[in-house]
């Protein structure tokens, strides 16, 4: 018989073996006094605190079990006892087993820290903070609390006392990698994406193989717009660790900003084998196809993402675009109204008490609130609906952006037409501009393309006449490029520099009805005295509209231009990058929208040079 003394004996030089980190050891010295008296308190709680740590986790729950069995009322074994139901992923009972242990000892800081972790595990972060902030209030100068208090407040989107938690962490330990990581994720919250760059070198000259502030660097210098070193910082992620989901994400993410596609389109498909219902990538996979211009693959990639997340709006988004694309209307008119739940259309987005009108009613003796959204050329392009509604027997009230007001003053069927921002008129029901092709059930062979629905103003025509060439010779108005906040202006925009060589084209009067012009475009023109440029001196739409209806032509890139002039009836070259957007429909040279316009479109992706080389050959026959 093993006496008492040799089984205290046993149990000290467990305890001493397993401080030391010899497990083996240790468990045998356990089970010797377990296989001795099997109900030993310290023998149970201490071998399931060996299994804990060799990953035994039902074996280790099983033997704190019989050990609170024992002794039901010791904090300390329920706090172990809870992180072992956290391994297993069993937070509830987690959190009941840290509830117990403070009952027991209400200042028991670390089940307070543990606690905080579960209910961050569980969702409950106002909770978790609350955990936390009780945990400091008793042992202040604890690393782990800040640190984790950060984390929590970053869930609640509270990013300017998330960094101040991280900071106080970092007035205790400079080094903490995570707290410099996270604080970096904070700032970035703030807007602060120099700040935060600064934030993660700091994480990465303690630790360069950190793969989350590698990745979280990259995501910062993308945001500064330097996608070849955010492209740097991606690959040392994944150097150190290839199969990084959220790395090769984000590196298919700048590769399409750098226009390698195809190479995106790679990256995409290994993050997906890492992370096979990663939504974001099957998104932006179908995204990255689209620009590969192949649409088909492009739809069953929106199709992955929506079987894993039947709401991700801008799957649905994007998915309408395809359909519209194709030409199946009767979809993409239907999905297109997903767009409002997408953030980037939140600037549009108007939440009116009245009813949204969707073709459904009556609107004889009713006013009805028309009102612009996206660009100048989606507002040109989609108020030819006008003079249908109001055919309906409605009163219109047209709300666009300021610079078109004055043009669209003279389209029938609007009794009123607003800036947007000023005071609106009393109205019984609204629809989006562009909601209206689902409202009127729009298809390909029913748009509504009788030009010119809009026209110039007769004074500002005889203001803008004097001003142009006189030669007798044919007048061509050009433009270059739309909108650079616009996400996919590099694509579709051509430059001055890469349209010149039609700048030489003789036997024309060219005038450029760029307004903005963009680095180098000055020199370019200087260089070019016979190309009138009016610049700033056009005002609005109203002015550009007067300028084209003495033109012979009109040339330009996917631009609010190009949609005037389809609007005015004036015949339009418009040159198309290689998958053009979705109203330009695929592999055709008319468009149904606009009879007037010719499309050149890019026969590969970024070969400007053949698009201008063809319209340049056509305007010297012509």
């Amino acid at each position: 018989m093993t006496s008492m003394d040799d089984l205290s004996q046993a149990l000290t030089q467990a305890v001493e073996l397993h401080r030391k980190g010899d497990l083996a050891e240790a468990e045998r010295l356990y089970l010797r006094v377990l296989a001795a008296r099997s109900d030993h308190f310290d023998a149970l709680q201490m071998l399931g605190l060996v299994r804990y740590q060799q990953k035994r986790l039902p074996e280790a729950l099983s033997l704190l079990d019989a050990a609170v069995q024992a002794k039901p009322d010791f904090p300390p074994l329920l706090l172990n006892r809870g992180l072992v139901l956290d391994a297993l992923d069993r937070r509830a009972e987690a959190l009941a087993s840290y509830d117990k242990a403070l009952v027991l000892d209400p200042n028991y800081a670390e089940a307070l820290h543990h606690r905080g972790l579960v209910l961050r595990g569980l969702a409950r972060p106002a909770e978790a903070l609350a955990s936390f902030d009780q945990a400091l209030a008793i042992r202040p100068g604890y690393v782990e609390d800040h640190y984790n208090r950060g984390n929590v407040l970053q869930d609640l989107k509270r990013p300017a006392e998330a960094l101040a938690s991280f900071d106080q962490a970092l007035a205790i330990k400079p080094d903490h990698v995570g707290a410099l990581n996270n604080r970096g994720l904070a700032l970035l919250g703030l807007q602060r994406p120099a700040d935060a760059l600064a934030s993660f070198e700091r994480a990465l000259a303690i630790r360069p193989d950190h793969v989350r502030a590698l990745n979280n660097r990259g995501n910062t210098l993308q945001a500064l717009r330097r996608p070849a070193e955010a492209l740097a910082a991606y690959e040392k992620a994944l150097a150190v660790q290839p199969a990084h989901a959220e790395a090769l994400y984000n590196r298919g993410i700048v590769l399409r900003d750098l226009k390698r596609p195809a190479e995106a389109l790679a990256s995409f498909d290994r993050a997906l084998s890492a992370a096979p219902n990663h939504v974001d990538a099957f998104n932006n996979r179908g995204i990255v196809l689209r620009d590969l211009d192949r649409p088909l693959e492009a739809l069953a990639s929106y199709d992955r993402a929506l079987s894993i997340d039947p709401g991700y709006a801008e799957a649905h988004s994007n998915r309408s675009c395809l359909a519209l694309l194709l030409g199946d209307f009767e979809r993409g008119w239907e999905e297109f109204e997903w767009r409002w739940r997408v953030p980037d259309f939140a600037p549009w987005r108007r939440d009116f008490a009245q009813p949204l009108w969707r073709g459904d009613t009556p609107l004889a003796g009713r006013t009805i609130l028309l009102h612009a959204e996206q660009g100048f050329g989606d507002a040109i392009q989609f108020v030819r609906y006008v003079p249908l509604v109001a055919a309906r027997g409605a009163i219109v009230v047209l709300e666009v952006p300021p610079p078109l007001t004055a043009l669209f003053s003279r389209i029938a069927g609007a009794a009123r037409v607003v800036g947007r921002g000023e005071e609106l008129p009393a109205f019984d029901c609204h629809c989006p501009l562009l909601s209206l092709p689902l409202a009127f059930n729009t298809r390909l062979d029913t748009i509504p393309a009788t030009v010119p629905y809009l026209a110039a103003s007769h004074d500002r025509v005889l203001k803008w006449e004097p001003r142009l060439p006189q030669t007798g010779q044919r007048r061509v108005g050009i433009a270059w490029a739309g909108n650079a906040s616009f996400k996919g202006d590099q694509a579709r925009s051509i430059g001055l520099a890469r349209l010149s060589p039609l700048l030489a084209v003789a036997g024309i009067e060219l005038v450029s009805l760029q307004r903005d012009l963009r680095e180098g475009d000055s020199d370019i023109l200087r260089s070019h005295p016979h190309v009138v440029h009016l610049g700033d001196a056009i005002e609005d739409f109203d002015d550009t509209a007067a300028v084209m209806s003495a033109l012979d032509l009109v040339i330009s890139s996917d631009t609010s231009v190009a949609h005037l002039a389809g609007a005015l009836g004036k015949p339009v070259w418009i040159l198309l990058q290689y998958a053009a957007d979705w109203r330009w429909l695929r592999e055709r040279g008319d468009n149904p929208w606009y009879p007037t316009a010719r499309l050149f479109r890019q026969p590969e992706i970024d070969d400007w040079d053949s698009v201008v080389r063809r319209a340049t050959d056509e305007l010297s026959r012509a």
